[in-house]
């Protein structure tokens, strides 16, 4: 008993606690603290007046890098951790406005709330706890005596469960003021559903401008200028970076797929004599996401895997083995878990097609005699000669701030977040290992990113405005068409102005309706007319639309009654949801947010160069 309670008390420890310990320490031994100016007062950021420290987003930081290390079974990259910088920084920012806001309206906790709530609603996870469950199910008393154990106090868990429901209820409290008078009457409810299984079908003739013919309509500087100054959030830019790219490539040979081929081949051979998939999986998978759970993919439907590997799952049947499949990934092994329809769970074994050693220490040396003379190097020239030593070609590419670098269709990791992490124009990364090269960059030029300004998006203003002209002259020309399809028939009248109809459906209110568009002026009017009708001209962004309404299914009331009670249950949660969110970004929108993680990191990487 005392063994599952120390596995039990792992697991919730490391749910709960880990916030609270790993992350201080990664950050206290990494030595950033002592640096001045950068210490343990320094200020990140500032939410309404409210200090944010350095110290602390380095440790919510430090916590998220080692829980997703962790999932990974390997360290991020820099892009990755770039998100993860974000993610907390976010994460600290809500922190603050939402402290602001218990004060500002009077919510708190007391210690009877978090004991009530710790012995009757646990935290996230716990009840998929096998040490928690009889007979499959999670047991209350089991979870209650676990905490009643000393093994619970010792392993602190007491402490990280205060913790946590010291912040979570507040915010629920918080959350139930805010949407506390969402409700949904049956009329509503009944709207709702109809939006969501009304279907229609039409037949249509679409007006669009990339058809039409004459000149462009005239575009003055006067209505560009207009327009700008109307629409700023439509020309903000991210900051954006050229950097030279070198590439040192991992060439695969025959001899390399070959190997690879003859170790799935033996894989297989493991299950057919007898040995369990999962647990060949999780010793031999190189995916290690899917490998750690037995190979695992989970459920779903067709569309969710590369050509070559869903058409071979999908060939098989409910627990058979595949044949070695090649994909773009590598040499997988397959295998049904069960298969409903289009519906299959699958796992997979993964064996990447990788360099033989001695290939692998030939790349390796070139890559180790290029980071010698160009990593790090703050000489533009180094990065040339490097070039030139080995014979690599220099490739310039463009880097979107946020956006990872994508280069000849393959993912370059670490450039996008160094380019834009406090580097001068010149200086050269470090070397970066990717699975098909390793690769170092240098920094060319950088743009910070803001609005833009007129001249350099004047000519797509100009386009858009000649679109919209273009549109809004092709509007007589659709009501002779309907005006003719109501005396006569649309098809009559189409084909008298040598136009041809397209069709569609069935559709909802919500569906992607190819040729018109999802949630558009075109979609909505379907369900206005009566069938056989013929609409007014719609203009759609897209160009304009005369509908003729062909049929009409509505909702099944029958269905909708049977179904009444779930349905206003998930419509109204999932609108206190949605008011929740609209009132967490009104808080963020509203609030006086002071960033300083660039002019810091800036800092930190002028005082390591002096080091």
């Amino acid at each position: 008993m005392l063994q599952s309670m120390r596995s039990a008390a792992k697991y919730v420890w490391i749910v709960l606690i880990i916030a609270f310990v790993g992350g201080f320490l990664l950050v206290d031994s990494s030595g950033l603290l002592g640096r001045a100016p950068v210490t343990t007062n320094t200020v990140v950021a500032t939410v309404n007046g409210e200090d944010i420290l350095y110290m602390t987003w380095e440790n919510a930081v430090a916590n998220l890098d080692q829980q997703e290390s962790q999932r990974l079974g390997r360290g991020l990259t820099l892009d990755e951790r770039r998100e993860l910088e974000q993610r907390a920084f976010d994460e600290l920012v809500n922190e603050v406005l939402l402290r602001q806001e218990y004060e500002r309206r009077g919510i708190s906790v007391t210690d009877e709330e978090i004991r009530d709530a710790a012995r009757q609603s646990p935290p996230p996870g716990v009840e998929q706890n096998p040490e928690f469950q009889t007979e499959g199910r999670f047991d209350l008393e089991k979870y209650q005596r676990f905490l009643a154990s000393p093994i619970a106090r010792q392993q602190g868990l007491l402490i990280g469960l205060e913790s946590y429901y010291r912040s979570e209820i507040p915010k629920q409290k918080l959350f139930d003021q805010v949407s506390s008078d969402v409700w949904v009457s049956d009329a509503r409810l009944w709207q709702i559903y109809r939006d969501r299984n009304d279907s229609a079908s039409v037949s249509f003739v679409a007006f669009r401008p990339e058809t039409s013919t004459g000149a462009a309509p005239a575009v003055t500087d006067a209505e560009i200028s207009a327009f700008y100054n109307a629409n700023p959030k439509l020309f903000e830019r991210p900051s954006r970076a050229v950097v030279s790219l070198l590439a040192v490539e991992r060439a695969i040979t025959g001899v390399d797929s070959a190997a690879a081929r003859a170790r799935i081949d033996a894989l297989r051979a493991e299950i057919v004599a007898g040995a369990s998939f999962a647990d060949v999986a999780m010793r031999a998978s190189e995916d290690s996401a899917s490998g750690a759970q037995g190979g695992e993919l989970g459920r779903g439907v067709r569309g969710r895997f590369v050509p070559a590997f869903e058409d071979a799952a999908y060939a098989l049947r409910e627990g058979e083995l595949s044949q070695p499949v090649l994909s773009p990934f590598g040499w997988h092994l397959i295998q049904v878990d069960r298969k409903r329809a289009d519906t299959l769970d699958l796992r997979h074994i993964l064996i990447t097609v990788q360099q033989s050693d001695s290939s692998s220490a030939a790349t390796d040396r070139q890559a180790d005699r290029l980071a010698a003379v160009a990593s790090g190097a703050t000489d533009p020239a180094a990065f040339d000669s490097a070039a030139a030593e080995l014979g690599l070609p220099i490739s310039s590419v463009v880097v979107i701030e946020d956006e990872p670098l994508s280069f000849a269709g393959r993912y370059v990791p670490g450039v996008s977040a160094w380019a834009f992490s406090g580097v001068t124009v010149g200086e050269s990364s470090d070397l970066q290992d990717a699975p098909e090269a390793y690769y170092i960059a240098r920094l060319d030029s950088l743009r910070a990113g803001g609005t833009a300004p007129l001249a350099d998006v004047k000519d797509d203003i100009r386009r858009r405005l000649e679109r919209e002209a273009r549109i809004k002259a092709l509007v007589p020309t659709a009501q002779q068409l309907a005006a003719a399809a109501r005396s006569t028939s649309l098809a009559d009248a189409a084909s008298a102005a040598s136009r041809s109809i397209e069709q569609a459906g069935p559709f909802t209110r919500s569906s992607l309706v190819p040729g018109l568009g999802q949630f558009t002026e075109a979609v909505g009017a379907a369900f206005g007319l009566p069938v056989g009708g013929i609409s007014e001209p719609i203009v759609t962004d897209e160009g304009v639309f005369v509908l003729r309404l062909d049929a009409l299914t509505p909702a099944d009331s029958a269905d909708f009654a049977l179904l009444k009670d779930v349905f206003r249950m998930q419509t109204v949660q999932g609108l206190k949801s949605e008011r929740v969110q609209q009132y967490l970004a009104g808080l963020r929108d509203a609030a006086t947010i002071k960033d300083d993680r660039k002019k810091i990191q800036a800092t930190l990487r002028r005082q390591a160069t002096l080091l």
